[in-house]
Order: C-alpha cells, then structure tokens, then sequence
C-alpha cells in the first residue's frame, strides 16, 4: 500500500495551529510511513511553530482583510490570486489524500484548491462562531468537525460532527505532576498560585488590569505566572519579583503551568476555553471584545452558562474585578463547584474523533 499523504493549513494565531499539529500527531501515530506538508501565511508564527514540532511548512503570500481602507486591503485580490495559483502547484507536487483545515487566512485558498481538484477535505472549526473562511469552505467540505452545539446555522447539518478540539495530550494527565510543576517554576508550596493567560500575542487589557491590581493579589498571599504576551513583554517584565510574580511572554510546558495554578484569569480563545476545560481549574474568562463576530464572549458564554466559569466583560472590569477575585480566592464551595461543572464539558478524545472521520474519508 502506498504511503498516505496529508495536508494540513492552519495558522495565525496558536489557536489555529495547535490544533493543526494535535491533528498531524495523531495521524502520525496512526500511520507511520505517512508523509505531511502543512501550508501557512509566509510572515505568521506557524512558519516557526511547525518546524520546532518536526513538519515540514510552505508559505503563502496571505493575509486577512482589514476593516478600514489600507494598502494591504488593495494588495489583498493580487495575494488571494497568488495564494490560490501557489495552492494548486502545492497541491498538484504533494497529491495529498485528504487536506485538512484549521482557520487561519492560508487554509482558504488551500481548501479552495483541494475542492477544485476534488481531494476530500475535513474543516475543523474551534469556535462558538465561525469565521468567515470556513462558512465559504463548509460548502465543498466532506465533514466539518465543531466544538460547540448548534452550528447547524452556519454549516450544512449533514457534514457536521460535533468532536471538541484538539487539545495537547500532556494536558490528560496534569494531577500526578503537581511536585514536578511546583518544582519547575520555583514557587512556594504554600502559596495559591494565579495563572494569568493572554494568548500567545498578549491581551492589552488584561495585562492593564493584572498592572492595575497586582499589589492587591500579592497582598492576599498569592503568586502569579502572567504571560503577558510577546508584543507586552518589555512593557511588564520588571514586574518579575522573587517568589511572587513570574512574568512570561511564551510559555512552553503548558501541562507544567496548568499543574502548578490554582485559579485562572483568561482570555477565551477557542483552545484556551478547550484546555481549560480539560484541567478543569477554576477560571475568570475575560473575553476579547476585538475579534470578529466577538466570539470569545460566545465561547465563555457556552461555559459560563453551564456554570463553569465566571465570565467579566473588559467594560466592568474596573467596577467588579476585585469583589469577583476575592470572592473567588475565598469561596473553596464555589471553586469545587466551578471545577466539577467546567470537567463536564471537556472533550478529552478531540483529536481521536477528528482522525476517525479523516480515516473514513480514505
């Protein structure tokens, strides 16, 4: 039999593609003699994270459209054309037996190419809300793998599986490495820990209120990771203090931190609200207001509504965040009760479901 070959596009922001190199993995581990070629954006962060996890990328020259008349808006036709001619050479070199789709502005023209040749393609769509990209592509896509109920609206019902999103492996078994977490990032046992995550970028306004109210955390005895984010870093990293504070741009053993914290503060990304779901920490979700269709106040929601989370909007931050915290830091009832609801909701064998319907397509 010959070898399969799989193309998988996703990218911009982690969000897109880690659940791509979940995806990959998985196949992998299924198909060893397989052969992979992602395709990303040419200036976007998966031109580094897809090598540093041991696949081979290619680069269009994409980018999204931005909302206000620019030089890159009137670029965009000449991209999208030279994207999508540099998809079909890709495509016709590869000849890949299934293409799959994470997001991100690169698995547009891709999938376009995959549907004109007729390859099957699989989208996997990580949010409450889709985007733009994926509603165009859910018309020529085999199946479309979702995270969250009731997207019959945006997508066509027959195609939809509803699997949950590819989240880290290392991220099932984080209770047996507490000792080994606690240890890793030098912090003090008897100290609660706060986790803070903005996304792989950062969060303007998270890092402001964090800024805004450290004194305040610290004063009731609790120590902080708070990934600032790599365009903050510079800003916020003189706030690192011995045995208190640790601010991080990137954080690479993310089974580690989550092992290590005991509260979360986050935004609410479509992997974030998954991985948090998975090791079921009790968490304060401040969602971006910035993103399209706001669906990160969406994908809190499905939570919150669960009562598995606390959901603040960026606008009340200033009135509600410190009675919220030091409710939350105080109330061990409503930290277990928050704890068991948001478990419920994971979906723990994601990336095994997705890889089922991919097989099926062979």
């Amino acid at each position: 039999m010959k070898a399969l070959k799989f193309i998988l596009s996703g990218g911009g922001t982690g969000g897109h593609i880690y659940p791509a190199i979940a995806i990959a993995d998985e196949l992998k581990a299924r198909f060893p003699d397989a052969e992979f070629l992602f395709v990303g954006a040419k200036d976007k962060m998966e031109m580094q994270k897809v090598p540093q996890a041991g696949y081979k990328i290619e680069g269009l020259w994409i980018a999204g459209l931005q909302r206000k008349l620019t030089l890159q808006n009137m670029m965009f036709p000449f991209k999208l054309m030279n994207s999508l001619w540099k998809s079909r050479k890709i495509i016709r070199k590869f000849q890949p037996d299934v293409v799959i789709g994470t997001g991100g502005f690169a698995s547009g023209p891709l999938l376009q190419a995959a549907n004109s040749f007729n390859i099957p393609t699989v989208i996997q769509e990580q949010n409450s809300y889709p985007g733009i990209t994926n509603k165009l592509l859910s018309k020529k896509a085999n199946k479309i793998c979702v995270a969250y109920e009731n997207l019959e609206r945006f997508f066509p019902e027959e195609k939809i599986v509803f699997t949950g999103n590819p989240v880290r492996q290392d991220l099932l078994e984080i209770n047996s490495k507490r000792a080994e977490a606690i240890a890793y990032f030098n912090l003090d046992v008897a100290k609660k820990t706060l986790l803070v995550l903005g996304g792989s970028l950062g969060a303007r306004r998270v890092n402001q209120l964090i800024e805004k109210e450290l004194q305040s955390i610290i004063a009731q005895g609790i120590q902080l990771i708070w990934q600032c984010g790599k365009l903050y870093f510079e800003d916020y990293k003189h706030y690192s203090d011995e045995g208190k504070v640790q601010v991080v741009a990137f954080i690479d053993r993310m089974d580690l931190v989550y092992a290590a914290s005991d509260f979360v503060i986050s935004r609410a990304g479509a992997s974030s609200v998954s991985e948090l779901c998975l090791v079921g920490k009790p968490t304060i979700f401040i969602p971006s207001p910035n993103v399209a269709e706001d669906h990160q106040t969406k994908n809190a929601k499905a939570i919150v509504d669960k009562n598995g989370a606390i959901l603040l909007r960026e606008s009340e931050l200033d009135e509600k965040f410190e009675s919220v915290f030091t409710d939350l830091i105080s109330n061990e009832n409503l930290q277990n009760q928050l704890s068991e609801n948001i478990k419920k909701l994971a979906k723990p064998n994601a990336t095994k479901d997705i890889v089922e319907e991919i097989i099926k397509l062979l």
